[in-house]
């Protein structure tokens, strides 16, 4: 209790390691809550969790607790699925990939991950999951990066049409995105402007919490 006090004042390290996938893994009191960072961002909890707040929001909770499948590509700490179960209370069956087994325990251990019971976490690559699997989505979260690295597959043609692929009808792709710099920007509205499948709708929010962007595809029918 005291070291959550003290965190409104200074942001109190209780855990590091060592990640092969993702370097330096930190677990920190902040402002009275525990987030999970990597060595130069957030990963879990913390802005990111506002950040995809934001998103889901802005999709509506009334209309995402009425699902029935939602996949979340990139798990880091949970604070994503915390937000699903905890504030829209979906009971529906949650899929979360993360390809780093040492974040997954670490999740499991620090917020209580494992205790979600229509959570079912699958370590492996998102890239490989989505080719292999045979599942349909109301809607799939996408939160995968390496530190403030994105990897360059989330933007590749052949990926984003498998990922809306698995969307069932009027299903939904929520895409966290960081901009960095001229060239992610750049990145970004190359993805937009290439994406014109008249099936779909596209639309962003931009500058959430300063350098992201999410990305919203629509699935018309």
């Amino acid at each position: 209790m005291f070291r959550k006090l003290l965190s409104y004042i200074i942001p109190i390290k209780i855990y590091t390691t060592k990640s092969k996938l993702s370097k330096t893994i930190e677990v920190t009191w902040a402002n009275g809550e525990l987030v999970l960072d990597s060595e130069n961002t957030n990963y879990s909890y913390g802005s990111l969790q506002r950040i995809l707040r934001i998103g889901l929001k802005h999709l509506g909770f009334d209309k995402i607790v009425k699902m029935n499948q939602i996949l979340v590509l990139g798990v880091a700490g949970g604070s994503v699925i915390k937000t699903l179960v905890d504030e829209i209370h979906f009971e529906g069956q949650i899929t979360g990939v993360d390809i780093d087994p040492d974040i997954i325990k670490i999740a499991n251990k620090y917020f209580s991950l494992n205790e979600i019971k229509n959570l079912n976490i699958v370590i492996d690559d998102a890239f490989e999951f989505v080719l292999k699997t045979k599942d349909r989505y109301d809607l799939i979260i996408i939160d995968i990066f390496q530190d403030t690295k994105m990897p360059n597959f989330l933007f590749e043609n052949y990926f984003v049409n498998r990922i809306c692929f698995l969307l069932k009808s009027k299903g939904i792709v929520l895409f966290n995105t960081m901009c960095l710099s001229r060239e992610d920007n750049l990145r970004n509205q190359n993805f937009i402007k290439d994406f014109c499948d008249e099936s779909y709708k596209t639309q962003t929010i931009p500058r959430v919490e300063v350098h992201n962007e999410l990305i919203i595809i629509e699935k018309l029918k």
